[in-house]
């Protein structure tokens, strides 16, 4: 997106549903046609679009987007919710799987944002080191699946990827975080890491597209365990089971990841 966009100015913006904007649709569009777009970042699971000097554009999937960049003479996807032309008639459409939301922030409030503003560290900023994981973890009580699936303390690591993440540490999901050891944090981790950098190389899920409309490629060959009940353990050949875990379902090795330790 940085590649396509930044430089540009706006010249339109369309919204099939303005329900997903914290503004009404004309104070939205008086403030952002014209804007140049200085930047493009993310964090956890939102875009931040800089514009201009004084306003940021907030954009959340929500469930997951098709987020499709068009030139000129492209044909535009059958189906999409927002729509965003750039000054040289470039610009992306975005197709929302279930709702999304599309916000307008002044820069210096960002902090304000109920959302974003409450937003813990990306666990692929160079800030996010094992030292900074370990003062995150202690003196927190809960379930360390439950921790990591919360945005406030780490921005960014979704249900589907925390199954293997916790399996390649040999960690159960519902363990308490003052069991762990340092050596299971170390390996956790380094999970972490490797399972986020593995699937941004492959181009995102396979059900996922980039900026492109390519299909990414990380599936069901890559899963250690995740979304693979009753089929074996790649380590040890036990059962892969799915339990309930809070709100959520977890995929687990019984033998590789004990709860009781």
């Amino acid at each position: 997106m940085a590649k396509e966009i930044v430089g540009k100015k706006i010249s339109k913006v369309e919204v099939a549903n303005p329900k997903c904007l914290n503004m009404p649709l004309s104070q939205f569009n008086k403030i952002v046609i014209g804007k140049t777009i200085g930047s493009v970042e993310s964090k956890g699971k939102w875009l931040f679009i800089k514009l201009g000097s004084d306003h940021v554009l907030l954009f959340n999937p929500g469930m997951g987007a098709d987020i499709i960049y068009f030139k000129p003479s492209d044909k535009l996807p059958e189906k999409y919710q927002i729509k965003l032309v750039l000054e040289n008639q470039t610009g992306f459409t975005i197709r929302v799987w279930w709702f999304c939301y599309l916000h307008l922030m002044q820069t210096n409030k960002l902090g304000e944002h109920k959302l974003v503003g409450k937003l813990g560290i990306n666990p692929l900023d160079k800030d996010f080191t094992l030292n900074r994981f370990k003062l995150l973890l202690a003196k927190k009580g809960g379930s360390i699946k439950t921790f990591l699936l919360d945005q406030k303390k780490i921005a960014g690591i979704g249900n589907v990827y925390v199954q293997d993440m916790l399996f390649k540490a040999k960690i159960h999901p519902k363990r308490k975080i003052s069991s762990l050891t340092n050596k299971e944090i170390e390996a956790l981790y380094k999970s972490m890491k490797s399972g986020l950098n593995d699937s941004i190389r492959l181009g995102g899920l396979a059900y996922e597209k980039d900026f492109y409309g390519n299909k990414g490629h990380y599936g069901a060959d890559q899963f250690k365990i995740a979304y693979k009940p009753g089929k074996p353990c790649p380590v040890c050949h036990t059962t892969i089971q799915k339990i309930k875990t809070g709100s959520t379902s977890s995929f687990i090795c019984p033998k590789c990841q004990p709860l009781d330790t």
